[in-house]
């Protein structure tokens, strides 16, 4: 797959099958979009490209969201392959482009820039300067700048629409079964082992500390985890703390991960930890021989799950 930071792209791409939006997650809805647009792709001979902005709209406009995403832009792209997308127009999402006008985007950029030939949005797609542009423009604009809107229905389970909002909010609330099976994989965290205050060392239970930078924040508590390392190859059971390790009076959000049967230092290794299974809330103890109570039972359920 081929990756480009804006719409300036070789002939050899241009006339292609677009998908624009954020695909935060590529759950199961858009990889619906994604099945019919390879079938576009067989029978009409065109490439699939897919337009995504960086950062994600919502976050440039408001500066407090901080935890929102559902994957990092490497999680993105690995996905997308798999989705067996040609080509990427990574575009920076910045004040100026924030600016350009609904029509002007279709034009210069959707038209002139790709030659779009085949367009794929979501049925509440809203672009251009202060979201003007929708599904309705860019439908009055197909025979101007000769491409075919394709608007697929979105994927409905349990009567509700599968949505990275969606998912978000299942993670929040702890229902990580159900957000695995919209995502049709366990959802992960991505980020570089950091060294932390080795308090878990100092119980008997040492761990790899993250910080989850912009990831949404599921539900603070107990996961059991499998950890992928070694450029992602190799996968370790484990079990996970996500929260704010109130028996300790911290107050940043933190993940930490204690891997089983595993005794090697990864310190500033990369690292992805998978969750499995939601095991408890995060709570308070008052003794730190209550929590080391606490974490062998932990311990016991998350290796029960991970069989």
């Amino acid at each position: 797959m081929k990756i480009f930071s804006g719409f300036n792209i070789p002939q050899s791409y241009c006339n292609s099958i677009i998908l624009i939006g954020n695909f935060d997650g590529v759950h199961l809805g858009h990889q619906k979009l994604f099945k019919r647009a390879r079938e576009f792709k067989r029978r009409y001979k065109c490439k699939i490209g897919v337009v995504t902005f960086n950062p994600m709209p919502k976050m440039f406009f408001n500066k407090k969201i901080k935890h929102f995403k559902l994957m990092n832009l490497p999680q993105k792209i690995y996905q997308f392959k798999k989705q067996k997308v040609d080509f990427l127009i990574n575009q920076k999402f910045t004040k100026n482009f924030s600016k350009i006008k609904a029509e002007m985007f279709i034009i210069k950029y959707l038209n002139k820039k790709i030659k779009t030939k085949y367009l794929f949005v979501s049925n509440n797609f809203r672009f251009g300067n202060k979201r003007e542009g929708d599904t309705n423009l860019l439908r009055s604009y197909e025979k101007k700048c000769n491409y075919k809107l394709i608007i697929p229905s979105p994927l409905k389970k349990y009567n509700k629409i599968i949505s990275s909002t969606e998912i978000r909010k299942l993670l929040s609330r702890g229902n990580l079964s159900k957000a695995n099976k919209y995502l049709s994989r366990y959802w992960e965290i991505e980020g570089r082992v950091q060294k932390g205050r080795r308090v878990g060392g100092k119980i008997g239970f040492a761990t790899c500390n993250i910080d989850i930078g912009n990831y949404i924040i599921a539900k603070p508590g107990v996961y059991s985890v499998k950890v992928k390392l070694d450029n992602l190859k190799t996968k370790i059971n484990g079990i996970a703390n996500l929260g704010f390790r109130p028996t300790f009076n911290q107050n940043k959000i933190l993940l930490e991960v204690n891997l089983f049967n595993f005794n090697r230092n990864i310190y500033n290794k990369k690292i992805a930890v998978e969750f499995i299974k939601f095991i408890r809330r995060e709570k308070k103890f008052k003794s730190v021989k209550q929590l080391t109570n606490q974490i062998k039972k932990d311990i016991r359920v998350a290796k029960t799950s991970l069989k």
